[in-house]
């Protein structure tokens, strides 16, 4: 991500996270209180520091953070990695009409981004 899109997102209320393994900041997500939710952005596993839980770990610091009873995440539809790693963390995919709603209530992106996105709501605690 360039920094000037850094400084745009932490402007808008993103905070950041991260996770080092090795003295190696491996994970990076972010997460966002927007109105009465709240969103998982931004997140990132170092390639040789991926399927080792560290993903998972940050996910769970992040959810027992998280000062609302709705955490949602948007992904790209295709990212089919990332859709079954939030499934796999208590996550489950919103109704295409559902997804809809939440991105233009919750997220600031375009239409087309709209289109080839989904959206996962928490739906159980990650212990």
């Amino acid at each position: 991500m360039p920094l000037k899109e850094l400084e745009e997102e932490i402007a808008c209320g993103v905070e950041f996270y991260g996770l080092k393994q090795n003295s190696v900041l491996a994970v990076v997500m972010g997460m966002q209180s927007v109105k009465d939710v709240t969103l998982i952005r931004h997140a990132y596993v170092l390639t040789s520091y991926q399927r080792q839980g560290l993903g998972e770990t940050l996910l769970k610091h992040l959810v027992a953070l998280a000062k609302t009873s709705k955490v949602y995440v948007g992904t790209w539809a295709a990212a089919t990695w990332a859709i079954k790693f939030y499934q796999k963390n208590g996550f489950e995919l919103v109704s295409t009409h559902e997804k809809n709603k939440l991105l233009q209530k919750y997220w600031t992106i375009a239409d087309r981004q709209i289109e080839t996105s989904v959206v996962l709501e928490l739906k159980r605690n990650l212990q």
